[in-house]
Formats: structure tokens, sequence, C-alpha cells
């Protein structure tokens, strides 16, 4: 059975930082590309970053972009999301995402296969 489950989130104040974490069991993600996505109140659901197998690759939504550093442990089958400088507009629940391959490190959530359940973020002014 396949499962992702976040951990990391958290409350903090604006200018602070917090790192997500997501476990994976049921596969190894070597092969794997991986995603964060957040979905703030009343907005679609939205990808943060993206990193290919092997982590040659990554990419972030240009919001994030210099704060946000998304990594991968192979060994530990484990997606990260290193976050900095939070501000009030990054508050969300922010979800984890696994692309089957052959995976195209696509930016829609149609796109991939397995999520975990999400884990809330918010950060006050």
């Amino acid at each position: 059975q396949v499962q992702l489950v976040e951990s990391g989130g958290g409350s903090v104040q604006a200018g602070g930082s917090l790192r997500l974490s997501c476990a994976v069991s049921g596969y190894t993600i070597r092969s794997y590309c991986m995603a964060w996505f957040r979905q703030a109140p009343g907005k679609e659901r939205e990808v943060v970053a993206r990193i290919s197998p092997g982590g040659g690759s990554t990419y972030y939504a240009d919001s994030v972009k210099g704060r946000f550093t998304i990594s991968r442990s192979d060994a530990l089958n484990t997606l990260y999301l290193q976050m900095n400088n939070l501000t009030p507009e990054d508050t969300a629940v922010y979800y984890c995402a696994a692309d089957r391959p052959p995976c195209t490190l696509s930016a829609s959530p149609k796109e991939y296969n397995y999520w975990g359940q999400g884990t809330q973020v918010t950060v006050s002014s």
C-alpha cells in the first residue's frame, strides 16, 4: 500500500522558517518525479516546487523562488521542503505528491498519482 505522510507543518511568524518532510512507504521514490503543492482556503491547489528523479532538476513557483528549497533523499525515501522567510501569503495546506515513471515533472496536480494527507502551515504577520 502506497503512503505519503507529511510532517513539519505548524504556526510561525512572518520571517520564520519551517521544514516539511514527506515520508513515503509502499514503493521506492528513486524513479519518481516528486512535488510539493499547496492549497489555501478558497483557492485552487497550486504547485510550489518540483524535483526530478535523482534531484538533478528542480523548479519553483515564482512566489517562492529564493525562499524555498525542495530536496529528496532516495535512501530515506523522503521528500523535503525547506521554507525560509515565510510570509502570511504562504499560509496553506501543503501536500506532497508523486508521479510514476515515466514522469514529466508536470505542474498540474492531475498528473500526480499519489498524494499525502497534507500538513497545515500558518504564517502570522
